[in-house]
């Protein structure tokens, strides 16, 4: 009898090792994840399109590091949009427009190894009136994109890589 529930327990330990999905060799990608917030708004949306579309009056972008897999959603950036805190002190001027802009440069669980983790940028940017989201960015911090427009690097962070493909971290795992 003993034999039996000991074969037993062992094969549904095994059948439940194999069926259980294996985070630790689930891969995924860190990069520049962009995000917006219509005026008034005070969640962040993440952004269907690339940043060559029109921003309006009043939006706040934000941008952050992060990382997403097939079980991982993309991080917003940690601090909440808010047009009046970032752009309060920067008067209206005819022509222009006001943007608000928060870059996130992530958390240390993702950032590439021997890279530090910069200040996160928060400033209002006052541009001309038809500028996207790509030229509100530069207007605030150095760009570094990739061969097809992609966003690889802001103010030097990170480095080199541009949309890495990484193990998923240990702490990004849920908690089943």
């Amino acid at each position: 009898m003993f034999k039996k529930i000991l074969t037993l327990v062992l094969t549904f330990v095994t059948l439940l090792a194999f069926a259980t999905p294996s985070y630790s060799e689930e891969t995924g990608y860190r990069y520049w994840g962009y995000f917006q917030a219509a005026p008034s708004q005070s969640t962040w949306t993440m952004a269907m399109t690339g940043p060559t579309t029109n921003v309006a009056d009043g939006s706040v972008e934000g941008w952050i590091h992060t990382f997403s897999s097939d079980s991982i959603n993309a991080m917003a950036p940690r601090l909440a949009p808010n047009f009046f805190t970032l752009c309060s002190k920067v008067r209206p001027v005819a022509g222009k427009k006001r943007v608000g802009l928060v870059v996130d440069f992530g958390t240390v669980a993702i950032k590439p190894l021997g890279e530090s983790l910069p200040r996160r940028i928060t400033t209002c940017v006052q541009i001309e009136s038809k500028a996207t989201g790509a030229e509100i960015l530069a207007a605030a911090t150095k760009i570094r994109a990739g061969s097809s427009g992609f966003i690889c690097g802001i103010n030097g962070f990170p480095a080199k890589e541009c949309s890495a493909e990484i193990k998923t971290p240990r702490i990004l795992m849920k908690k089943s």
